[in-house]
C-alpha cells in the first residue's frame, strides 16, 4: 500500500484524523488567530469603559438591531399564515378540513416540542 494512502480501516482512519488535528500550522494559525480577537475584545471593551455614551449607544444599537429582528420574523410568520389559509381557502370543503386538522394537530405538536425545550 502506497504511504499516504488509507486502507479503511478504523485504526488507519483514526491515525489519519490524529495527523491532521496536530498539523502544527494549523494550530499555529488558529492559535494566533485566538490571541488577535482578545486582543480587539479587550481593546473595545477598554474604548467602551472610556466612553458611557459610546457604550450606550451600542446598547441600543442592538437592542434595537434585535427588535426589528423578532418584528422581521413575527411579519415572516404572519405572511406564512396568511399563504396556509389563502392556500386552504382554495381547496374543497372536505379536503381544507382534512388538511385544516393536519395543520392543527402539526403545530400543536411543534409547539409542545418547543415548551419543552424551553423548560
Amino acid at each position: 500500500m502506497a504511504e499516504g494512502s488509507s486502507s479503511g480501516e478504523p485504526i488507519d482512519m483514526l491515525l489519519k484524523s490524529t495527523r491532521d488535528l496536530l498539523r502544527p500550522e494549523e494550530l499555529v494559525r488558529e492559535a494566533t488567530r485566538d490571541i488577535v480577537k482578545d486582543e480587539i475584545r479587550h481593546h473595545l471593551e477598554k474604548t467602551l469603559k472610556e466612553d458611557p455614551k459610546l457604550s450606550q449607544d451600542l446598547k441600543d444599537a442592538v437592542r434595537d438591531l434585535l427588535e426589528a429582528r423578532a418584528m422581521e420574523y413575527a411579519a415572516l410568520v404572519r405572511v406564512g399564515t396568511a399563504t396556509a389559509r389563502l392556500g386552504l381557502s382554495a381547496l374543497p370543503p372536505d379536503v381544507r378540513r382534512a388538511m385544516t386538522r393536519d395543520l392543527v394537530d402539526l403545530i400543536s405538536k411543534e409547539l409542545g416540542q418547543i415548551v419543552e425545550r424551553s423548560l
